[in-house]
């Protein structure tokens, strides 16, 4: 159960802003996918005739291997969907061309087109709290119409962002310096769950890219989000008060971890330079102005966002702007919110079929409800993605973590997702072995045409980035296709030893959750055979880049996504000198 996801032209011009823009905004509409899937009135959609369809067709696809489903040239074809430097290969999930017509048939059935039309039009679709979803309007262009309340927001929210521009170059700048004259370099971000988690990830990701790193030189940024106060201690560790901006994250500021949190950098910074530098220290997120001031804060430094913005969809506002424009400026914060726009008017035009936030949503679907495969992982081929997967647990778990409808009806079938994930290859070496042998479950995989910190090293056979992507390309076939017995028989495996091979010694303590599961804690072969395929790719890799060697031996999946690989990586010498990270 495997999606291919790989980008190409633009992640070499923007890599790490074009990434994030396309997975914070299109797993964002995961969120909203299942809730999509609810009729409008108290019919549930699983009385709909497309559910039950789909309930008759599972037993025809468990039927069918992967094995055999890959081996369908027009059907891999048809499951590949580009958009502005996004490629998506969903030929690894366990579906057919006909799955999908079905898939597509309870799309309409629930209305699928027109409760997209109703979020962008501002209708209050948050039906429970009686609140647009319009965080669509944080990256709207100027000239946008998108309106709540009869209203359009679009000039409040570029009202916040002309605010956030002139505060971030007048702290950049040192136009504005702290209490004892110094500039402020250094930013702590006080917020927690939404107000943390994306943030975090979009900081992560821009941590090792190259514009980014010139833009942050001299300046460091932090957060601030556990109450424990080891979390306190780590953040302000080496940090010096006089040179320190504090960002306090909390749209009605009375979060009780975050205002503890705040009220002790508070303490901080008024021990050190006395309690009128709190004014000049510390800057707030929210819409409560009266607290802000009681706080100590200037209502003058508070910035504004809207209960139509939902804290883990809060990235884009200014709960991810001013931190991440304090650090890097504006002008690159800006180009992640037109990315984002550009996905945003994909989902809402592009018909289903080509449609890549719905075809992973009805997918999602199909692999939870049906198929029944609760979990998913999300494997980043890319160490600027290590937060990813943890942003994405609360945007997914926190939206569809519910089990009755929206009209208050227990739901009799499985929704919502358990996600987690680690960037690849460290995943391999941790719980890709229960994917491959013990548990089924949908995986996606994400790789990227050219690393923001290229390495070559002379004399080796690929580059690092070479290395990294030969596994990118290689697990998805080994857990797709994996090996017959009779394959296994050729390679002189023990007959016994066919169904799984042991090894020696494990931690005793997995031994024991082992005996009391009744399974086998004592091998990892599934492991291996990843290990076995991203050596051919590997050696494909040399031959392709140093003798322009054709690629051969591959499924048309992974054929068609290493002829892309190469193409956009073309650039990248045949016999390279060595070059080393630029950090």
């Amino acid at each position: 159960m495997l999606f291919g996801w790989f980008l190409r032209s633009l992640y070499c011009q923007l890599p790490a802003i074009h990434l994030i823009q396309f997975f914070y905004k299109s797993l964002s509409f995961l969120g909203f996918s299942f809730r999509i899937l609810q009729m409008a009135s108290s019919t549930l959609i699983c009385d709909t005739e497309p559910w039950k369809d789909l309930k008759n067709h599972v037993q025809e696809i468990k039927k069918t291997h992967l094995r055999d489903l890959m081996s369908d040239t027009d059907r891999c074809q048809s499951m590949m969907v580009e958009f502005d430097g996004i490629l998506l290969d969903y030929s690894r999930q366990n579906a057919t061309l006909k799955t999908m017509d079905k898939l597509y048939q309870l799309a309409e059935a629930a209305q699928l087109n027109n409760k997209i039309n109703r979020m962008y039009n501002g209708e209050k679709i948050n039906s429970t709290e009686n609140r647009s979803v319009l965080h669509v309007a944080l990256r709207a262009p100027r000239d946008a119409a998108i309106n709540s309340d009869g209203k359009n927001v679009v000039p409040e929210v570029w009202k916040v962002l002309d605010k956030i521009k002139e505060f971030s170059e007048t702290i950049r700048s040192g136009s504005w310096v702290g209490a004892t004259g110094k500039v402020l370099k250094d930013v702590v971000a006080v917020g927690i769950g939404g107000s943390f988690l994306g943030p975090l990830f979009v900081h992560t990701a821009l941590q090792t890219d190259l514009e980014a790193i010139e833009c942050a030189r001299g300046r460091q940024l932090r957060f601030l989000a556990n109450v424990d106060p080891i979390d306190v201690a780590k953040s302000i560790t080496g940090l010096n008060p006089e040179t320190t901006l504090v960002v306090v994250v909390s749209k009605t500021f009375t979060t009780a971890e975050t205002m503890l949190n705040a009220r002790t950098l508070r303490e901080w910074i008024s021990t050190a330079l006395g309690p009128s530098a709190v004014a000049k220290h510390m800057v707030a997120v929210s819409t409560n102005l009266t607290l802000v001031e009681k706080f100590g804060i200037d209502p003058n430094n508070a910035f504004a966002f809207w209960d139509w913005v939902g804290g883990r969809y809060s990235v884009c506002s200014a709960v991810g702007v001013l931190p991440l424009s304090l650090q890097y400026g504006f002008s690159v914060v800006e180009k992640f919110l037109k990315g984002a726009w550009s996905i945003d008017q994909h989902f809402i035009s592009a018909p289903y079929e080509k449609n890549i936030p719905v075809l992973l949503g009805l997918l999602s679907i199909w692999n939870v409800s049906f198929l029944g495969h609760p979990a998913r992982a999300i494997l980043p081929y890319s160490q600027a993605l290590e937060k990813f997967a943890p942003h994405i647990q609360q945007v997914s778990m926190e939206s569809n973590g519910k089990g009755v409808s929206i009209d208050g009806v227990p739901l009799p079938f499985e929704a919502g997702e358990i996600d987690f994930g680690e960037p690849g290859t460290n995943g391999q070496h941790s719980f890709y072995q229960l994917i491959h042998q013990g548990r089924v479950i949908p995986c996606d995989f994400i790789g990227v045409v050219k690393s923001q910190q290229p390495v070559y090293l002379k004399g080796e056979v690929v580059s690092n980035h070479d290395e990294l992507m030969s596994n990118f390309f290689a697990q998805p076939d080994a857990l797709a296709v994996g090996k017959t017995p009779e394959q296994l028989q050729k390679e002189n495996v023990a007959p016994h030893l066919i169904p799984h091979k042991l090894l020696a010694i494990y931690e005793h303590r997995i031994a024991v959750e082992g005996f009391i599961w009744g399974i086998n804690s004592f091998d990892q072969w599934g492991v291996e055979l990843g290990k076995s395929l991203a050596t051919q790719v590997r050696k494909q890799l040399h031959a392709s880049r140093m003798k322009r060697e054709p690629i051969e031996g591959f499924n048309f999946s992974t054929t068609t996504l290493l002829t892309r690989y190469l193409e956009a990586s073309s650039d990248i010498p045949s016999d390279p000198s060595t070059l080393l990270p630029r950090i």
